[in-house]
């Protein structure tokens, strides 16, 4: 395991988490497109076949619904396989996969199958590409009953969520945002981190509350720090989990500011922060002082790259938003 306090990019410690996990346990298994000679095509698993061999970091075919099928049948003779999705919308042809087997396994046994898999999906824009390549997915896979769903921020979530993901006996979606990939921080590995399910207050405040995930954190982040010039002082939670979801949280911080403003990539129809909204209003009502707002993207497909900042929500969007709190009381 790796111990020394380094200075990592998100990338360098999700390749760390691979390689520790397969190294701790046998069991576990990396599969899917070019993650074994070539490294993936964002390094994540560089190297891993060098050091574990081609039977325990294997290439496969172009054919999503074939590496899932295959991860199902190795999860049921006790391996913990971790599935690479190239990129975001190309694990929807595994969606059948997903939802008919990966997801609903355990219940259909009676608890006596459960199916230890984890699937890393690139997510999110940001990064000049295309429709397919910048999706941002998570509502498919919240709203999937039997899956947990894990996005990090840091670099040091992305060290341990992926380590407590892959030693999870329940089927895990890591949503890894792709522009973060090469962000540095800090990582000690041997450092305890938050559990799978326990959101983490990133910058407290009284005004109002920033509630957010995955690629929308840094965002948010200068978001609160710009509002300090509109009087404003605002805390910014970070989800790191949507399902389990941390209602507990969420629910007491906002009680306590009365104001909130979800903030995420994804298409706002539908989408995690509607849920997230709606369960807010339904516990603390009596403690609102303005409606639960979103800021999220558009509701249309994931636009050229000369447009994603548009669609993307930026400092601005979400400073309008907070600008709408009703703030005369």
């Amino acid at each position: 395991m790796s111990t020394a306090v380094e200075t990592r990019t998100m990338a360098q410690a999700l390749n760390s988490a691979l390689r520790d996990a397969m190294r701790a346990d046998e069991s576990v298994h990396v599969l899917g497109e070019d993650v074994g000679a070539l490294g993936g095509v964002f390094r994540i698993t560089d190297g891993l076949t060098a050091e574990f061999g081609p039977e325990r970091c294997l290439d496969t075919p172009l054919a999503e619904a074939g590496i899932l099928g295959t991860a199902v049948g190795m999860a049921m003779y006790g391996l913990r396989p971790v599935v690479e999705m190239q990129f975001d919308a190309f694990a929807y042809p595994a969606m059948e996969q997903l939802v008919s087997h990966v997801a609903k396994m355990r219940n259909r046994t009676a608890g006596r199958m459960p199916l230890p898999i984890t699937i890393r999906i690139p997510y999110g824009g940001g990064i000049g590409g295309v429709e397919h390549h910048s999706d941002s997915s998570e509502a498919y896979y919240t709203h999937t009953p039997g899956l947990h769903v894990v996005t990090p921020a840091t670099v040091a979530d992305a060290y341990g969520l992926l380590r407590a993901s892959i030693a999870s006996d329940d089927p895990v979606v890591f949503l890894e945002p792709k522009r973060l990939y090469w962000g540095k921080d800090a990582l000690d590995a041997t450092a305890p981190v938050e559990p799978i399910g326990r959101a983490v207050l990133r910058r407290p405040g009284r005004s109002a509350v920033l509630i957010t995930y995955g690629p929308s954190l840094p965002v948010c982040l200068e978001a609160a720090e710009a509002a300090k010039a509109e009087g404003w002082d605002l805390a910014v939670l970070d989800l790191r989990s949507l399902v389990p979801f941390d209602e507990q949280t969420a629910v007491e911080l906002v009680r306590s500011v009365g104001r909130a403003v979800v903030v995420h990539e994804s298409t706002g129809f539908g989408g995690a922060g509607a849920e997230i909204a709606a369960r807010l209003t339904e516990k603390c009502f009596h403690h609102l002082a303005a409606p639960v707002l979103r800021v999220t993207g558009f509701d249309i497909p994931y636009p050229a790259p000369m447009l994603e900042h548009h669609h993307l929500p930026g400092v601005d969007r979400i400073l309008d938003a907070v600008a709408r709190l009703q703030w005369e009381d």
